[in-house]
């Protein structure tokens, strides 16, 4: 099934069921008003909602026509637009070292074996055509392109394997970093956070098997593909050279402490070997340049960009809808 949220009935917004192509929705406030509260009773909320789902997509003459709407992504907020927590990793080892060959940096060995991970602001994600906020271009702007799933309650200390079990949901995420401002937070040995504003999301989340044999259960096997001002940017397939899947990365997540229902874990900037499908943050283009050239031709967003994020199955449907965003300044706190 496929589950979004509205823009309407405050923070959380309004759950509602969307059909697999994506254009038309109903409400399903007997079963849960919000996403949030559905994945707090997923094992009873999903089996309703799926009956929901499967009338849907049956036609209006199996479900109450009055109830059903047109599916506009425009009216979307984040599918969850308050986490219980989000957390990213950087699954694609071939991103990290292309960032430390630009930089003339040995590739720890470690980093093959114990992934990379951050916890990052859960309590205000973007919807999907919500613009990207930013006070000043020298910040360095960039946009990530990834792939995320929502989990159910995960216990401490699980295994990879019984992890894969506890992905509920899988979603798209546009991972907003200011490049400029991640030196010297890392610098002070404390991680990330000024340089990590809000992320944005795709405006519909989708249980595994709506995505077919493209889902293996860890690991999503399509492109994602990227679109800057319009133009082809990359189009890397996300099942291609992860070097962690979903199942690593939330036992990684789950070694000291249990990750509660609702949990948001992004697999990092997908990046293939293969220089030809392009890639899904200007960082790796510019590390490219600095490797080839030994500088950077790309620039860093500027306001009034505009960035395309989607994935399509076989047929060339889009599965997830688009994040579709402007670049925008921000003008200061509304008092």
């Amino acid at each position: 099934m496929k589950l979004a949220t509205l823009n309407e009935g405050g923070r959380d917004g309004t759950l509602v069921v969307v059909s697999r192509d994506l254009t038309r929705c109903v409400k399903a406030p007997r079963v849960a008003a919000t996403l949030r509260a559905a994945l707090d009773d997923w094992g009873k909320a999903s089996r309703e909602l799926a009956l929901i789902s499967e009338l849907l997509d049956k036609g209006r003459d199996n479900i109450n026509a009055a109830a059903v709407a047109k599916f506009d992504a425009t009216a979307c907020m984040a599918p969850l637009p308050r986490a219980a927590q989000w957390i990213d990793g950087s699954a694609y080892l071939n991103h990290v070292e292309l960032v430390r060959k630009a930089r003339k940096a040995e590739m720890p060995p470690e980093f093959y074996r114990d992934p990379l991970m951050y916890q990052g602001g859960s309590d205000t994600m973007l919807g999907p055509c919500e613009p990207i906020l930013a006070s000043s271009e020298a910040h360095g702007i960039d946009f990530e392109a990834e792939v995320a799933v929502v989990t159910d309650d995960v216990p401490m200390g699980i295994d990879a394997a019984a992890a894969r079990k506890h992905i509920q949901l899988v979603m798209l995420v546009n991972d907003v970093s200011l490049r400029n401002l991640i030196p010297a937070e890392l610098a002070k040995g404390f991680g990330f956070f000024q340089s990590k504003p809000s992320s944005a999301f795709a405006p519909v989340a989708v249980t595994p098997d709506e995505l077919g044999a493209a889902w293996d259960g860890a690991k999503l096997h399509l492109p994602l593909r990227v679109a800057l001002n319009g133009q082809w940017f990359g189009h890397p397939n996300a099942g291609t050279d992860m070097n962690f899947d979903f199942g690593q990365l939330l036992a990684h997540a789950a070694f000291t402490r249990a990750l509660g229902a609702g949990t948001i874990l992004g697999s990092g900037t997908v990046s293939n070997r293969d220089p030809a499908v392009g890639s899904c943050c200007l960082a790796e283009k510019r590390m490219i340049e600095i490797i080839a050239s030994g500088a950077a031709s790309t620039p860093f967003l500027k306001f009034g960009d505009r960035v395309r994020i989607d994935m399509t199955d076989e047929n060339g449907r889009s599965i997830f809808g688009a994040i579709d965003q402007i670049v925008e300044a921000y003008k200061g706190p509304h008092t």
